[in-house]
């Protein structure tokens, strides 16, 4: 099997390791480069030397083999990061499903980028491997790593009254998986799979709205008009009588803050004085703000993940006479207020019945095929440009 990866710029395309995992020095054939060319449309000044989309070339895998003949595959595709700024598409092996387990065959998956970005550059710090694992993550940071958790697909076999079905999987980006049926979310019949993409992030932005705990009439903050930040605004702004501020560094942020029923302001004309503030920008100066925008004894929720940078935070000026409070939120824990009652397959399965509004697809800014998911993860890591979330689609 050819095996696409993704390095410097170029595409190359090699042999992989006769074992499916990663390639050895010794093992690996050459590799030979494929394509190269100018890429406006990332950002980047003519003439950068960036990645063709004529560059991929169609590779005729066993598992589509296979999967033409009419067998059940026995092999799958996925995407592994090797080592920072590395990705590749190879083989997985493909069990057949046990008792209490179910093959899915994936539609689309979802790229976290902030969370998938930090992983790709290796910004992980070694202390939060254990912390940061997705559930069905294999092999380790900083690489080789299978990492992901925004896969949506239909059941081909498991239980009778499974087959068929549309489900949500925390699972990394994969042609077919095989996983208990336990770890499986059934999509309501109102959400469109393309949109169900959304369902971590929802999550999340589930988790730090019952940490801020916004009241009813609330003046709300978010800033940081990334996936998590929009949905944390849009669930805010069904709050009653509250006022709700969504505030970016990026102007064309006012248009999804519009679609989302919500306010839009640039830093520099924010509202002060406001009785909650989630900062979901993943910036010092967005932190910054935040203090500042805060009025007395107001809550600062933080919901961005920095990886391994260091942040400046601004305990001076106004931060002790205001009383204010900095507090974290994480997904990986359910937010204290609920953990009594509330566990995390309650929480997702409420984040997918959430996604019915038309609206949230205005967070979806990009779709692309799963073969170029290396090129795709390579660009948002280095220039993200406008998009929010970009959704990989399975052919």
């Amino acid at each position: 099997m050819k095996r696409i990866t993704v390095r410097h710029g170029m595409v190359f395309a090699s042999a992989p390791a006769s074992d499916g995992g990663p390639a050895s020095e010794a093992d690996a054939s050459p590799e030979v480069p494929l394509a190269a060319s100018p890429d406006t449309s990332s950002g980047l000044a003519p003439g950068a030397a960036t990645l063709a989309t004529a560059a991929v070339i169609p590779v005729v895998t066993p598992a589509l083999a296979q999967e033409a003949s009419g067998h059940r595959p026995c092999q799958a595709e996925a995407y592994w990061l090797l080592e920072p700024g590395q990705g590749e598409i190879r083989a997985e092996p493909l069990p057949a499903p046990q008792a209490g387990e179910a093959l899915v065959r994936t539609l689309y998956s979802g790229i976290s980028r902030g969370t998938e970005s930090l992983v790709f550059r290796g910004e992980v710090p070694p202390s939060e491997y254990r912390a940061m694992r997705a559930p069905f993550q294999a092999g380790d940071f900083p690489g080789p790593v299978k990492y992901g958790y925004c896969n949506v697909g239909r059941v081909e076999e498991g239980p009778e009254d499974l087959r068929g079905r549309l489900v949500f999987c925390l699972y990394p980006h994969q042609t077919r998986f095989v996983v208990p049926v336990a770890a499986l979310h059934l999509l309501p019949d109102e959400v469109p799979p393309g949109r169900a993409v959304l369902a971590a992030n929802l999550e999340t932005a589930v988790n730090g709205l019952w940490d801020a705990a916004p009241r009813i009439g609330d003046r709300i903050a978010v800033i940081g008009a990334g996936v998590v930040g929009c949905l944390t605004a849009w669930m805010a702004g069904h709050i009653p009588g509250c006022q709700v501020e969504l505030i970016d560094t990026n102007p064309r942020r006012a248009a999804v803050a519009v679609a989302l029923g919500v306010d839009f302001a640039l830093p520099a004309a924010a509202t002060p004085e406001a009785d909650c503030v989630i900062h979901a920008s993943g910036s010092a100066a967005g932190l910054a703000l935040a203090l500042r925008l805060a009025g007395f004894e107001a809550t600062v929720l933080e919901l961005s993940w920095y990886g391994s940078r260091e942040v400046a935070v601004p305990l001076g000026h106004a931060f002790h006479p205001r009383r204010l409070t900095l507090r974290s939120s994480q997904v990986g824990s359910v937010a204290s207020a609920q953990r009594a009652r509330w566990d995390h397959r309650r929480r997702l399965t409420l984040a997918l019945s959430l996604l019915t509004a038309p609206a949230l697809d205005r967070l979806i800014t990009g779709e692309d095929a799963f073969a170029d998911l290396p090129r795709v993860q390579a660009r948002l890591a280095r220039e993200p440009g406008d998009t929010l979330m970009n959704r990989i689609r399975y052919d």
